[in-house]
């Protein structure tokens, strides 16, 4: 593995995966590879922001506070596939950015009955990533994905944490694969994983 830049060329990646811990550059990245896209992006956000959350809320506002005026922002917590299939804004943009599968993630876990039985996440969690792989395998526009690498330390004691580090890495696994080109985050610096 190397670091390298981003690819700038559209037709050369249908969908780019950038995986990374926290502040690993991993977002900063990502988006610098959709610009390579074209002039107008569709940033598609999973995140949920309430009110008291504290770095959370700083952290989304810099994150918009660095995209151009020229994109345009989805929100959508869940159901991501159908969200943007819905929009219709695929074809009025350049390309995509979809930030972040660790929230999507998270969002389909507390979206169960019950959030420390696994399967029922697992389930839910698949039939995402799916329906987004399938999304951008018809896209008329490359995509650029963003998510968390969880799986580098000891295994979580308590359900929750440990079923949702489990389902992020299935997540992860399916997406890698589909990738045509995945990219590391090392602070600040990426890492080829798969290329062409």
């Amino acid at each position: 593995m190397n670091a390298t830049s981003p690819n700038t060329d559209a037709n050369t990646a249908r969908m780019t995966l950038v995986l990374g811990g926290i502040r690993s550059g991993k977002s900063q990245y990502a988006e610098q590879i959709a610009a390579g896209f074209g002039g107008k992006i569709l940033y598609v956000a999973t995140a949920e922001v309430w009110p008291g959350t504290g770095s959370m809320e700083y952290r989304v506002r810099k994150h918009r506070e660095r995209r151009p005026e020229s994109w345009l922002t989805l929100e959508c917590p869940r159901h991501v596939a159908s969200a943007v299939r819905e929009s219709g804004l695929l074809d009025q943009v350049d390309g995509v950015i979809l930030e972040c599968v660790t929230l999507l993630a998270s969002n389909t876990l507390y979206a169960q009955k019950d959030p420390t039985d696994y399967e029922p996440f697992q389930e839910a969690l698949i039939e995402e990533i799916e329906a987004l792989k399938k999304l951008i395998r018809q896209s008329p526009v490359p995509w650029v994905l963003v998510s968390s690498e969880t799986g580098m330390g000891i295994s979580q004691s308590d359900a929750e944490t440990r079923h949702y580090c489990d389902g992020l890495g299935i997540a992860n696994q399916l997406l890698a694969r589909s990738a045509d080109e995945v990219y590391f985050m090392v602070a600040g610096l990426p890492l080829t994983v798969k290329k062409g």
